[in-house]
Formats: C-alpha cells, sequence, structure tokens
C-alpha cells in the first residue's frame, strides 16, 4: 500500500506529497509506541458513537471488534506496523477499514487527529508515570532496608566536600529517601494535572455531533473532560510537567551516583559494588569501574535536555495545534525510558552494595569532626561560642601539625589552652557521643534516625 493511501488529507491537493516531505512528516518511527492508548481510545469513542446514535449500533461493534483483533495481533507481534504510515493513528484507522470494511471509515465521525494524539498522549503518560512512580517505591525499600542495617554506622558529614561533622550512614541515606519521596510526590501531581479526558475537542472548536463526553471519560478512567477545546488540544503542559519532574528523579540519581563513584573509590572505600553492577578495565587488571552510577550521571543530562527541548517548542506557539507539537513525543518517550533504564540498574545496585563500616569510622576520627563538639563543651561551661571557637581552632591546627586527633591531645595540654576543661571532655568529643547527642527532630543520632525510618515507612505506605 503506498503512503498516500494512509493520508485522510490527499484528496484537497492535486499531486503527491514528496517523498522528502513524507519521510520528513511522519512519526511512525516513534508514535508507533502509542498502539495501546490509540486503540482503547478509539474503542470508546466507537461505544460513544454508537451509544449516542450517531453511527449505526451495529457499525459500532463492528469497529469494536476489529480494533480489539488489531490490538491483539499487534500485541503479540503477528501484525507488523507500516513503515509508510504518515503515523501510528493512520496506521490503525487504515488496518481497521482493512479488515471491516466501510464501517471502519465512521470511526474518525466527530473526532480529530488533534483531540485524538490528545487523548493518546495522556493515556500514555499516566500509565508510564504510574510504572515510574512504583519503581521509585521498590527504590524507596532498598534505601530503607540499608539503612536500617547502619543506624550506628558512622561516617563523616560533609560541607564543600570537606568533612565537617558526624552522621549515620543510615542518616545519609535517608537524605535520599526524602528526595525520592518528594520525587514520588510530584509524579502523583503528574498524574492528577494528565488526568483530563480531551476527546471532543475535535481539531479545535469541538463538533456539531453530540458527543456525550463524560460517558468516554469514564469509560478512559478520566477524572474530568477538558474546559475549553482550544486548549485541550493544544495544552501539552502535563508532558513538561512530566519531564520536569522525570528531570528531578535523575537529578537525585546522578547525585547518589556521584556519591557512590567517590565511595567506591580507594581513597574513599567506604563501599564496594557488587561484582554484577562493575565493570573492568580493558587494559588494566586491578580496576573495578562504577560504570552503572557513571551512566546515571552521564544520561541526566539528555533528560534535561528534552525538558529544554520541550519548553523552547512550546514557547512561541499560536492556539491551536501546531506541526512543532510532534516534537513532543520524542523527548518524552526518551526521558520515561531513560529514567525505566537507570532505576532498573540502580535498584539492584544499592540493595547489593557492601558497606565498609570499619573505614567510615576510621575515615571520621581523622577528621576532626568532633571540633565543634568541643567547642560546645566550652560554650555550655559558659565561654562566648566564638571565644571557643578561636580557642578549638587553634587545637586542631596544633593536631594536624603534629599528626594527633583530638583524642590523642593529653588532658594537660586542654587545661594550658582552657581551665575548664575537665576529664569529660573525652566524653564529649567520642565519636559516639557526638552523633548520639545531635537527637534533634531530623538529626543523626540513632532515636532520631528510627524517627525518621519509621515515618518514611508510613508515607511510602500512603503512597
Amino acid at each position: 500500500m503506498s503512503a498516500d493511501t494512509h493520508k485522510l488529507w490527499q484528496r484537497r491537493f492535486a499531486g503527491t506529497s514528496a517523498k522528502e516531505v513524507d519521510v520528513f512528516n511522519s512519526s511512525i518511527s516513534f508514535d508507533y509506541v502509542l498502539f495501546e492508548e490509540d486503540i482503547i481510545g478509539s474503542i470508546a469513542h466507537a461505544k460513544m458513537l454508537g451509544k449516542q446514535s450517531i453511527i449505526p449500533e451495529e457499525d459500532a461493534a463492528s469497529i469494536v471488534e476489529g480494533l480489539q483483533g488489531i490490538l491483539k495481533d499487534l500485541n503479540n507481534n503477528s501484525l507488523a506496523f507500516d513503515p509508510n504510515a504518515e503515523d501510528i493513528h493512520m496506521f490503525i484507522e487504515s488496518e481497521l477499514t482493512e479488515r471491516i470494511g466501510e464501517a471502519g471509515k465512521k470511526l474518525h465521525t466527530g473526532r480529530s487527529r488533534n483531540d485524538q494524539v490528545a487523548l493518546d498522549l495522556r493515556l500514555y503518560v499516566k500509565k508510564k508515570i504510574t510504572e515510574a512512580k512504583t519503581q521509585l517505591l521498590q527504590f524507596e525499600e532498598v534505601i530503607i532496608a540499608q539503612a536500617e542495617q547502619h543506624v550506628q554506622t558512622i561516617m563523616p558529614g560533609y560541607t564543600h566536600l570537606q568533612i565537617a561533622q558526624p552522621v549515620s550512614f543510615a542518616h545519609h541515606l535517608l537524605a535520599y529517601g526524602q528526595m525520592i519521596l518528594r520525587d514520588i510526590t510530584r509524579l502523583d501531581e503528574v498524574i492528577s494535572h494528565t488526568d483530563v479526558m480531551p476527546l471532543g475537542n475535535g481539531a479545535l472548536a469541538g463538533t456539531t455531533y453530540p458527543l456525550d463526553r463524560q460517558y468516554v471519560a469514564e469509560q478512559l478512567g478520566f477524572k474530568e473532560v477538558s474546559a475549553n477545546s482550544l486548549d485541550g488540544v493544544s495544552d501539552r503542559d502535563f508532558v513538561i510537567d512530566a519531564t520536569y519532574a522525570l528531570s528531578m528523579v535523575m537529578m537525585h540519581l546522578s547525585r547518589l551516583s556521584e556519591e557512590i563513584i567517590l565511595w567506591s573509590s580507594q581513597e574513599f572505600h567506604f563501599v564496594e559494588l557488587d561484582d554484577a553492577f562493575a565493570t573492568g578495565s580493558s587494559i588494566m587488571p586491578q580496576k573495578k569501574n562504577p560504570d552503572v552510577a557513571e551512566l546515571v550521571r552521564g544520561k541526566t543530562g539528555r533528560v534535561y535536555g528534552n525538558l529544554q527541548t520541550l519548553l523552547a517548542m512550546m514557547k512561541g506557539l499560536p492556539l491551536a495545534y501546531n506541526k512543532d507539537m510532534q516534537e513532543d513525543k520524542e523527548a518524552l518517550f526518551d526521558s520515561i525510558r531513560t529514567v525505566d533504564i537507570a532505576l532498573s540498574a540502580m535498584i539492584p545496585m544499592i540493595e547489593t552494595m557492601k558497606v565498609n563500616s570499619e573505614r567510615m569510622r576510621e575515615a571520621a576520627s581523622k577528621g576532626f569532626i568532633n571540633a565543634t563538639d568541643c567547642a560546645d563543651y566550652l560554650t555550655k561551661k559558659g565561654v562566648p561560642f566564638r571565644d571557643a571557637y578561636g580557642v578549638i581552632g587553634g587545637l586542631v591546627k596544633d593536631c594536624i601539625d603534629n599528626n594527633l586527633t583530638m583524642e590523642d591531645v593529653p588532658l594537660e595540654k586542654y587545661q594550658l589552652l582552657n581551665p575548664l576543661f575537665e576529664e569529660d571532655v573525652y566524653e564529649a568529643i567520642d565519636l559516639k557521643n557526638c552523633m548520639n547527642k545531635r537527637n534533634i527532630e531530623g538529626g543523626p543520632a540513632p532515636d532520631s534516625v528510627k524517627v525518621q525510618l519509621t515515618r518514611l515507612k508510613e508515607e511510602i505506605e500512603r503512597k
């Protein structure tokens, strides 16, 4: 079948399209992924046309049966997509007409490709964003499982990538747990914004047929119908919302990936990745590369790029539909696919990751992360904090010059710095005590972390 037989608009033109235009204009190479949504939407539309006596009920039934057969054949790969078709919508309609004859030509009654495309995209976004949410919930469970094992594991917390104060590895992981929780909430908002049924808007101004839009919305599981026909066909906010939310997911995965890359280096040696989630070198036999984390970090940029593509595409478009909007699909599809493969790799990577608790504790002990606690010790005895800060700053410099830790400094030295120092200073600067005393809500103390774990579990259950 020639490409022009798929073009319902061809009779308006004296000749056929240039082959170069057909190639440039065609979207079947990427919008074929919408076949299920297109068929489901068409079935609901056909049922409504029959119910409203817009077309004979027997024709509606024949259309529904034909579409169900096409869906079955596409799912079991007994029907191939025609690369000459203009798009997935024309392919399915042409295939339907070939199968059931004249009745198939009645399917498009009261419908435009503009509202049809908008419907398909909304159905697809709802489905795929729901799947992404499911993956993020699985990721949260892995983060929680790792955190529960390391409530007492002391590690250095960092600012400016410099050792700063003591935290637990659980506390550190739960920071990502909060990020992912916000991502899940954003995805819920995307689903809510997308849950608007546009079919019935026609090309831009609705239709003269007595469509029952609420019936179609109920058939397809939408909570409402679009309120304005111009907006209904030209709105792509939900696509941008989805891509923004996915960009945020990738940003959080990338931040965690960066830490995994650092932690798995020989200099840090805080974690070791399972062999199944690392690669080797073609020339250096000792290497164990964190390629999964590096790829996640790298692929984040492409999702950002997709978001920028969508924003730039929409910024100057007049109402209503414009062909520019065909560019929404590849950007959206790529973002969805990228987040899917990133999470599919990262979830088991974090789940199987081994934590070197002793090395974390060793790094913490050499980083003077108890310096603030030592200053607080003097402050609680009446010394102004800025004065205490100066005393301890000098002590830290002296320790560095003499390759000592604060625990190594004899009491006599402390008392030369300030006579308020007593034997209990060593209890105050003990790393475990330093962490345990930070028992403020949201802090790294074990009791506080356990509360955070409980609350995160409860939030996940509500999702």
